[in-house]
């Protein structure tokens, strides 16, 4: 692609869309479950206030699927960085009132509508867009640039958000994360176009829930290589919000220092470095492999035996590296996964069926994070995190069984005519080697 080329500059957009949001969200990501105990919340009334931001994510996804698909993707964005933004200084509210969990409940949810308003959407306008403007490549490769500019992005933001926190109070990085989503609005009110999509403004909300949901079951559960991913992601998912909130308190509880806010943060700066790295190294792991859902078969294995280790060494440092470990395997496994599911859906049902997707990891997240909150209480961080390992094992048969249906898109080749973004027509299912069956 030139500089001036169309899909150039949809990726560009895409990029800085993915660089703000990130930067914004991760100012507080370092130091979040900090910021509910000190709000004076246990363990388990924590997580179970993270819990609540994912059953949010699942009563809206839906419904903002619906916005997505009726009003534009761009609109669904703009009311996100709003929705997110309200709810963010909402957030400080209840800190500032030591509020009891129902009012952590509250805002938690309104936390999870915003980010119902990004799911989908977002990934789904990128690669309409791209179509739309004749992109050639590997979507590998756009997804893996986006890794590394999230990864950056949430490294300098976790950093930063724990030492601002640690040198002034825990609010600090809230305020900041709102002012950031105030630009994100701005950026994309002026840069963010449905390209290759038309909005269906004339259908009615009943109609379009009923179409949404259709498009749930036609382009999801149907097309049986995506449903046994998404028959995965509760499990993969919901330990996976987990783990990276958990992993704050237990680095400190290992540290043997529980006010050192800095290396709370540095918890989600490994996240964040294993982001950078592992977009940069989408395109050679997988000239290693003959098939996506190979790798991810292979990630979901090396990721149990991580998690079952950071449970049961009780070192900080070797902790640390095994967090680094997972970490980066989560990093390289998911452009993997969003090449194999884009590959399998079509144009129409695309926002629809990825909203669909985050909502079965996000009703995972829902019953994983009290669990095994309460699982942190009762027997420690170090079994919680051993019991997770065991959770994530639950994944890797389902994805098993996505590797048997031979999806057109799991193949990996280094014919990009053969292995570049495959973008399935409406009304149909391609890509699928058995014929479409009830789910």
């Amino acid at each position: 692609m030139t500089p001036d080329d169309p899909a150039r500059r949809v990726e560009r957009t895409y990029l800085a869309l993915t660089l703000l949001t990130t930067l914004a969200a991760s100012f507080i990501w370092g130091i979040n479950t900090l910021f509910l105990l000190d709000a004076g919340l246990n363990n388990a009334e924590a997580f179970a206030a993270n819990a609540f931001f994912t059953v949010g994510q699942v009563i809206f996804e839906v419904p903002t699927g619906v916005v997505a698909d009726t009003r534009g993707r761009q609109f669904s964005y703009v009311l996100g960085a709003g929705t997110l933004l309200a709810s963010t200084l909402l957030y400080l509210v209840m800190w500032q009132l030591r509020a009891p969990l129902w009012g952590w409940a509250i805002a938690s949810i309104l936390l999870g509508l915003g980010f119902t308003f990004f799911s989908g959407a977002t990934e789904a306008w990128l690669v309409d867009a791209l179509k739309a403007t004749g992109f050639q490549g590997h979507l590998e490769h756009v997804f893996g640039r986006a890794q590394t500019v999230a990864g950056a992005a949430m490294l300098v933001g976790s950093v930063a958000g724990g030492f601002v926190a640690q040198l002034t109070n825990l609010g600090v990085p809230y305020l900041m994360r709102a002012a950031l989503l105030g630009v994100t609005l701005i950026v994309a009110l002026r840069y963010m176009r449905d390209l290759g999509f038309t909005p269906q403004r004339d259908v009615r909300p009943l109609a379009a829930v009923r179409n949404v949901m259709r498009g749930s079951i036609d382009g999801g559960f149907r097309n049986r290589p995506v449903r046994w991913l998404m028959l995965a992601a509760p499990f993969s998912a919901g330990v996976g919000i987990y783990v990276f909130y958990a992993a704050q308190p237990y680095l400190l509880e290992l540290f043997h220092d529980p006010h050192a806010y800095g290396i709370a943060g540095l918890a989600a700066a490994i996240v964040a470095g294993a982001g950078i790295v592992g977009g940069l190294l989408v395109s050679r792991v997988r000239r290693f492999f003959h098939r996506r859902t190979d790798v991810l078969i292979l990630g979901g294995v090396i990721n149990v035996l991580a998690l079952a280790l950071i449970g049961l060494i009780g070192s900080f440092w070797l902790a640390l590296a095994m967090l680094t470990g997972w970490a980066l395997v989560f990093a390289i496994a998911g452009p993997m996964r969003q090449a194999f599911m884009n590959g399998l859906i079509p144009s129409d049902q695309r926002a629809t069926v990825l909203s669909f997707d985050s909502l079965m990891g996000s009703a995972g997240g829902v019953v994983t994070q009290p669990g095994l909150g309460r699982a942190a209480d009762v027997y420690g961080y170090g079994t919680s995190f051993v019991i997770a390992a065991a959770i994530e094992a639950l994944a890797i048969p389902f994805i098993v069984l996505a590797r048997r249906e031979g999806a057109s898109s799991d193949p990996i080749t280094d014919d990009s005519a053969a292995d570049a973004v495959v973008l399935p027509v409406p009304g149909g299912i391609p890509g699928v080697a058995d014929p479409v069956d009830q789910p």
